[in-house]
């Protein structure tokens, strides 16, 4: 798995005050019944027991069993000013028999 940084999420996550016991995570938001949809984002958050670590540039993200699961081979993470941080690609599927 790799985890890429834009130069513009690298100069954001380097400026961000944050909590000394807080660190960026990829996290998965999946929602659905019969079908699934994952969006991911980039949150600011503890530590957790089992975390996969990849450092970047000398930032480290965190990221849990879960949303590891549902992450490409490769993953960027970017940061604009008017959508704040993006994080690869989000995904609809359908499991629904019709």
């Amino acid at each position: 798995m790799v985890i890429s940084l834009t130069e513009a999420a690298v100069n954001k996550l380097k400026t961000i005050d944050t909590k000394e016991d807080q660190f960026p995570r990829i996290d998965a938001d999946i929602a659905g019944g019969c079908g699934i949809s994952v969006k991911f984002t980039l949150i600011f958050d503890e530590m957790r027991r089992n975390d996969t670590v990849i450092e970047y540039e000398g930032i480290q993200i965190r990221i849990d069993h879960f949303t590891k699961r549902y992450l490409d081979e490769v993953t960027q993470v970017d940061y604009t000013e008017e959508l704040g941080f993006h994080v690869g690609e989000s995904f609809s599927s359908s499991a629904c028999a019709t």
